[in-house]
């Protein structure tokens, strides 16, 4: 089929909530994706953050071929040995002691949500069920973690929502001080913004969050489905800041791209959950769980890791030199390889469209902000590739 063909089938039968463009890709090959025309791209971009080790992976394709000539699925009514590896695995590279898993970011949210409340249900007043997250967060499009999501343009069309949540700026320890009183349970953040801009925060806010939730006896909750996975140049952000969450949600690059997600706890949080107090049919599984493993031996064994740290570092000194001469370019921020390009204007869904016809994926969110997302395998030409291709698009 051509990319007409596939747009004309896809807008007849399926439900109106996506609008991509009349173009699907067929075939890719680490950054490289072919679409059904023959046409080929560098992909910036990595399905937003979740083809980490690339399109194509032999490795990756060959543990998921292995895995489904034995056994697919069976569901958590019995044990499952790639899944108890893989919980082995995440919780000797991170802090946790435990491990629950499902399919993507929003049920790996919804999951550390429910965690939370059970755990104070257990342990603090009643009443006491409150969770605080921040403004231009993003955490899913389940009714609750699209409550849990301080964005109203992402809320508005489906009122009333779950009630519990309550919202502060970003970056403002003070407005977090503020709200977090005797009704607040946990707090629920993003250490880098995505959706939201590509945000980072000052470099004593979130150490100063875990701090608070000390004091406060309440837990620290940190959405890491972009951050995760080797993207900000270590195995998960939280290691930038010297602290430790007490429960983290995975999923995007878990799995290489296949779904997956995760949400990992210690202490009290970690063993919160009785049989029968939360499931999914397909967290988990064999199938997702032989890609995991097998996305984390590629990550280890490629230095993937390291090659987050060395290309972002690239990518920020070529934007930088770039801001300093081209009058629409404001600054470059982000870390690793998760990146907002801050224009000095509103014309981000012009460029990345300038980008597009000339071989480039990159993602607009905003009218002024280009996030970079490309997978962690991307070498130093390709940045390279890709910061001319910019440079072009800007002009």
């Amino acid at each position: 089929m051509t990319n007409k063909e596939i747009a004309e089938l896809a807008k007849t039968y399926l439900m109106p909530n996506y609008a991509p463009p009349p173009l699907a890709f067929v075939e890719g090959n680490g950054c490289m994706l072919t679409d059904a025309d023959g046409n080929e791209y560098l992909d910036f971009v990595a399905g937003i953050a979740t083809c980490g080790v690339g399109h194509g992976n032999a490795r990756l394709a060959d543990a998921i071929c292995e895995q489904a000539h034995r056994i697919i699925h069976t569901s958590n009514l019995y044990q499952i040995e790639p899944q108890a590896r893989l919980a082995e695995k995440l919780c000797g590279l991170s802090f946790a002691e435990r491990a629950f898993f499902c399919n993507s970011g929003a049920e790996a949210n919804e999951a550390a949500i429910k965690l939370t409340r059970k755990w104070a249900g257990g342990r603090l007043a009643d009443g006491q069920r409150t969770i605080v997250t921040a403004l231009k967060s993003f955490h899913g499009r389940t009714m609750t973690t699209v409550t849990a999501t301080g964005q109203e343009k992402y809320q508005k069309a489906f009122l009333p929502l779950p009630e519990g949540f309550r919202y502060v700026p970003f970056d403002d320890i003070e407005a977090m001080r503020s709200a977090v009183d005797d009704s607040v349970c946990a707090i629920m953040l993003e250490p880098i913004q995505g959706e939201g801009g590509i945000n980072v925060p000052d470099p004593d806010y979130l150490p100063s969050v875990r701090e608070l939730c000390d004091e406060r006896g309440i837990l620290l909750i940190f959405d890491e489905v972009q951050t995760g996975m080797a993207r900000t140049g270590k195995w998960f952000d939280y290691e930038h800041e010297g602290i430790e969450p007490d429960i983290m949600t995975l999923a995007k690059s878990l799995a290489g791209g296949f779904p997956m997600g995760a949400c990992l706890a210690k202490g009290e949080a970690a063993v919160a959950f009785e049989p029968g107090d939360h499931a999914s049919t397909f967290g988990g599984n064999h199938l997702a769980s032989a890609a995991a493993l097998a996305t984390i031996g590629i990550i280890e064994d490629d230095g993937l890791v390291e090659n987050a740290r060395e290309m972002g570092a690239l990518l920020v000194e070529r934007f930088t030199t770039m801001a300093e001469s081209n009058s629409r370019v404001d600054h470059i921020r982000g870390r690793g390889l998760l990146l907002g390009l801050q224009l000095a204007d509103d014309g981000a869904r012009d460029l990345q469209a300038a980008c597009f016809d000339n071989g480039l994926i990159v993602n607009a969110i905003g009218d002024s902000i280009l996030r970079l997302a490309p997978p962690l395998c991307v070498s130093a030409e390709e940045c390279e590739r890709a910061v001319a291709t910019i440079g072009e698009g800007l002009s």
